[in-house]
């Protein structure tokens, strides 16, 4: 089989697409053929070696993927059935999405909803499930498209991206804050009634400014997010999945205490499984066809190591889809 293996040399990752026998693929009770995966940021850390996401090599990268059944000793699945797969650790430390087969633990997997095919399923990806996930924090909040504008940072980014595209879908009004002006047209396209530049939210803010925002869906962290929750209506919720711009919230109690603010954690790696499949078959029907052409590019395999460097350095837009077969 065709792998992109990540194998390290001294301080250095390398990254290369070799032919690899597939006996040996780690322990698992389901064999997947994989047909597409995706690339992410976490990926793009693990193929350039810019992060220690990767501790253990060889490895074959690729957090998510979409694939046929080949085997199970797992009851649930059938050989010929479509699967898709996010987090649980795979490539990081169990090999991962971006091969020809996979073998994995049937509880990592879910069923492939009806309305999403393989490619579908992986221009979604960890991006998109994690997007989903936020906007059902936004709900579950009590935050309603009545409520007033929702802000998504990071939007040009897969999760920003896909968090706009269902955000409008289910009819609220959306803003969104990204770092590349030149994207304003294909944000727009996605459903953001509003765009603003991220050189705006890069100040230190005060405990608490102008009330803004119902809710918001962060990916960046750090000071940015600071801001947006000093910004919140009252009553607002903050669902926060990324720290792209830093681990650190500098912040203070202020939003919770006066403000009513929730700010919720959103981890898709651990996701409880009746929670995947809800998520999973509400994307299914939320999002039209025209976000499937907008918000991807498809690359090969071999392409994977010059995309991961791109995507570090935000040279890329949306989701890229990874082509295995």
């Amino acid at each position: 089989m065709r792998a992109l293996l990540l194998e390290q040399q001294g301080e250095h990752t390398i990254a290369q697409v070799q032919n690899i026998d597939s006996d040996r693929l780690p322990d698992g009770d389901v064999t997947v053929d994989v047909n597409w995966s995706s690339l992410n940021y976490k990926d793009a850390l693990a193929i350039t070696g810019k992060g220690k996401i990767v501790r253990n090599f060889p490895m074959v990268p690729g957090i998510d993927f979409a694939g046929t059944v080949v085997s199970s000793k797992d009851q649930r699945f059938k050989e010929g059935q479509s699967v898709v797969l996010t987090g649980w650790g795979v490539g990081e430390n169990h090999w991962g999405g971006l091969a020809e087969r996979a073998r994995v633990s049937g509880e990592w997997l879910v069923p492939l909803p009806q309305g999403l095919d393989e490619r579908k399923a992986m221009i979604l990806g960890t991006a998109g499930f994690t997007a989903m996930l936020c906007v059902m924090a936004l709900e579950e909040g009590g935050v309603r498209p009545d409520d007033g504008n929702v802000l998504v940072t990071g939007a040009s980014g897969g999760v920003g991206s896909t968090a706009i595209a269902i955000l409008s879908a289910l009819g609220y009004q959306v803003t969104a804050l990204s770092g590349r002006d030149s994207n304003t047209a294909y944000l727009k396209s996605l459903g953001a009634k509003e765009i603003l530049s991220r050189s705006g939210y890069i100040e230190t803010p005060r405990p608490l400014e102008k009330q803004l925002w119902a809710g918001a869906v962060d990916t960046v962290g750090d000071k940015l997010l600071s801001r947006v929750l000093a910004q919140m209506n009252y009553n607002g919720t903050v669902a926060a999945c990324g720290l792209a711009g830093g681990y650190q919230l500098p912040t203070t109690v202020m939003p919770f205490i006066l403000r009513n603010v929730r700010l919720q954690g959103v981890d898709s790696v651990h996701t409880p499984l009746h929670r995947r499949q809800t998520a999973w078959e509400r994307l299914a029907g939320i999002l039209p066809d025209s976000f499937y052409q907008q918000a991807t590019h498809e690359i090969t395999l071999e392409q994977a190591p010059a995309t991961a460097a791109a995507l570090l350095s935000n040279q890329v837009t949306g989701r890229t889809l990874v082509k295995i077969r």
